[in-house]
């Protein structure tokens, strides 16, 4: 299961995203905002997002989107067994799941518009955890 929310700088993209997701079969849920409110807080929504994944033993991933990306991503991963990585660029998205195998995608809606985030999102998706040594060591250190 993928689990996605947005905040109000974030939301715009977020429902373009999700008409991305369905077009390419993936199933989603959406953890919110539901509606444009400017007067939301990112925090909300990452923490929804954040405690799915936290809870699904590694077998659910999230998107979260904000303005800068920083406060979706600081915030989850806060959360137990969450890896979210911060990522305006393809190939920063590909190295954090083969490198890091990350759970949560971040996306800054202020840098990324529609056409980079389906590239980002692809990437990610379709990156596999590379299972090396180094790393899977790496990630026990983080835990």
């Amino acid at each position: 299961m993928l689990y996605i929310g947005a905040d109000h700088r974030g939301y715009k993209l977020k429902e373009e995203v999700k008409k991305f997701l369905i077009e390419k079969g993936y199933e989603f849920l959406d953890m919110g905002n539901s509606v444009y409110d400017p007067n939301d807080d990112y925090t909300d929504f990452a923490k929804l997002v954040a405690q799915k994944v936290s809870d699904s033993d590694n077998q659910s991933k999230g998107i979260l989107i904000c303005g800068s990306g920083v406060g979706v991503d600081i915030t989850a991963n806060k959360f137990k067994g969450v890896r979210s990585a911060l990522a305006d660029d393809i190939e920063t998205a590909k190295q954090s799941r083969e490198h890091d195998d990350t759970n949560i995608l971040s996306l800054p809606a202020d840098e990324v518009g529609f056409g980079l985030a389906k590239e980002i999102i692809t990437a990610w998706l379709e990156t596999p955890f590379s299972n090396g040594e180094k790393y899977k060591r790496r990630i026990g250190k983080m835990e």
